[in-house]
């Protein structure tokens, strides 16, 4: 048995899952404090889903527990149902009814009671931005708007916590940063979330991240934190030659890692001076150079700095 102080909507220890001889999740520890916007971020089978599917009670775990609300995902797996709202990657809306259709529908799956309903489907049509469109069917809405219809009915029974799987995978930039802007809002109306993304970019966005891969954790804290964490001096080199220019530095003393970024270089050197070494020495080259300057680290450079590569220079897998 474990139990969590009432700070923490979600108390998680030592929480597995293994399927068969895979081990999806390993060992996993956290918490997330009431208010509290949690991202647990990594790349595509990193554990994400399967960690907040056992935290909503879908998957029982193999070892270890989980508290929501104090109650055991283990233990009393349904009970824990009516304080969560959950939104998987693909969310169940019934493409061939309207927006104010499916809002109805999963009132009555929730047992929203009549008085209170109609006034909770006006408030989240409001803050999603959906009341233009509330008689278009789901099914002729963008990526983005099904988002947003998909938040809208996972939190039509007023839930203290909500689990997002990915919300914005596969969602363009603006209805991305949409999508953000009513997840602070939620945060004002007292609502804790964990969410997952592959984008490490929007780690930037939570206020504590756990850094996933392979199943386990291999970092948490605030995004500044983890931005300390990454040592050395951090410099942005753009170029139409990434690949050569890469090629050239990835081999120069003093340079601890390279990371392409679009057309752009970050390269990770011990100190000041082997950048400005490398700085003199590209200007020689003949290579196209746009821009280089210091920069500080992005989360993504953390990620990568904690994962050792080989094979392209990209990582000599040294300590931060």
């Amino acid at each position: 048995m474990i139990s969590s102080d009432d700070t923490s909507v979600v108390y998680a220890a030592h929480l597995s899952k293994k399927f068969g001889q895979r081990e999806a999740v390993n060992d996993l520890t956290f918490n997330v404090a009431r208010g509290e916007l949690f991202g647990l971020v990594g790349p595509d089978g990193a554990g994400k889903t399967t960690t907040i599917r056992m935290l909503a009670g879908i998957l029982e775990p193999s070892d270890g527990d989980a508290l929501i609300d104090g109650i055991s995902v283990r233990d009393q797996p349904e009970a824990i149902k009516e304080h969560i709202a959950y939104m998987p990657q693909r969310f169940g809306l019934y493409q061939d009814l309207t927006v104010m259709e499916n809002l109805t529908f999963y009132a009555d799956l929730f047992g929203v009671s009549k008085k209170d309903r109609a006034p909770r489907i006006d408030q989240l049509l409001g803050f999603s931005r959906l009341t233009p469109f509330k008689t278009r069917l789901a099914g002729a809405l963008s990526g983005g708007m099904k988002q947003k219809l998909g938040l809208a009915c996972a939190l039509i029974h007023s839930p203290r916590l909500l689990l997002l799987d990915e919300p914005t995978n596969g969602v363009d930039p603006v209805s991305r940063r949409d999508f953000w802007k009513i997840l602070y809002e939620l945060l004002k109306q007292g609502i804790s979330i964990l969410v997952s993304t592959a984008y490490l970019d929007e780690a930037e966005r939570t206020a504590r991240v756990a850094l996933l891969h392979q199943g386990r954790i291999i970092r948490l804290g605030t995004p500044e934190q983890l931005k300390q964490l990454v040592k050395g001096h951090m410099v942005e080199i753009v170029s139409e030659n990434v690949r050569d220019i890469k090629q050239l530095v990835s081999v120069m003393a003093g340079v601890i890692d390279v990371n392409v970024f679009g057309d752009a270089l970050h390269v990770r050197f011990r100190s000041s001076e082997d950048a400005q070494q490398t700085r003199d020495a590209l200007q020689a080259s003949g290579l196209n150079i746009v821009s280089m300057k210091s920069i500080s680290p992005a989360i993504e450079d953390v990620f990568l700095s904690l994962i050792p590569r080989n094979g392209d220079g990209a990582s000599r897998g040294e300590p931060m």
